[in-house]
């Protein structure tokens, strides 16, 4: 008798077919489309690296020419080129240019030769060499005052002459003063009045007048300068 004849058949046998009992492997079907899956997944990632590893190299036109946040103007070609240089120094005449008129607006006599005699060491060319007039005489408390045409202030006249007195006041020319073109200086002298600047430090003062040093406002930041 067969193990698989219940008991109390009789011995009758039957036949156990597989029909009734789910198959052990998966459908070659099912098989055939996750390998098409599976294919297509990765060809989908090769390709998309692909597209990115082109745009590394290459670079994308509208990245290009769009500013990075914060630069206030655009990433263009012409940002990367080097930038013109600064006009350089500010040109001024020289101190043989300027012709100075020595005023002396104080009672000390001899005052406004002995002045004008130290401009001329220095290079200065020197012209009138008198008292003040009378709207000015006794008025100047200060070292002194520089006198110039509005000409003689833009072209520096004024400013060079400025460097061989500290603490002179300067203001354009008034009515009846020497000075009337811009290569002249009045230089009036005051009741605060000493003696002239230092060579050596007008000298240092007049070189700085010529290369002055930006100021860290006038440097550019970091993130104007593009990265090229």
């Amino acid at each position: 008798m067969s193990m698989l004849t219940p008991p109390g058949m009789g011995g009758k046998k039957f036949r156990v077919t597989g029909d009734h009992y789910p198959r052990m492997r998966r459908p070659r079907r099912r098989r055939k489309v996750l390998a098409v899956l599976t294919i297509t997944s990765v060809l989908g990632l090769l390709g998309y690296g692909t597209l990115e590893i082109v745009d590394v190299f290459s670079g994308d036109d509208e990245t290009e020419r769009s500013a990075p946040a914060g630069s206030g103007r655009p990433q263009t070609e012409n940002n990367c080129a080097p930038q013109q240089a600064d006009d350089g120094p500010a040109t001024l005449p020289e101190p043989s240019a300027i012709t100075v008129n020595v005023l002396n607006a104080t009672d000390r006599t001899g005052l406004a030769q002995a002045t004008a005699d130290t401009l001329a060491e220095r290079g200065f060319t020197i012209g009138e060499v008198t008292n003040a007039p009378e709207e000015l005489d006794g008025k100047v408390e200060g070292p002194g005052l520089l006198l110039a045409t509005a000409e003689g202030e833009r072209a520096g006249a004024l400013s060079v002459l400025a460097t061989q007195l500290e603490g002179a006041e300067t203001a354009q020319n008034r009515p009846g003063q020497r000075a009337d073109n811009a290569e002249s200086v009045d230089l009036v002298i005051g009741a605060g009045f000493d003696e002239l600047t230092a060579e050596r430090e007008a000298q240092r003062r007049l070189a700085e007048l010529a290369n002055p040093e930006p100021s860290p406002a006038e440097e550019p930041a970091p993130a104007d300068t593009p990265a090229c």
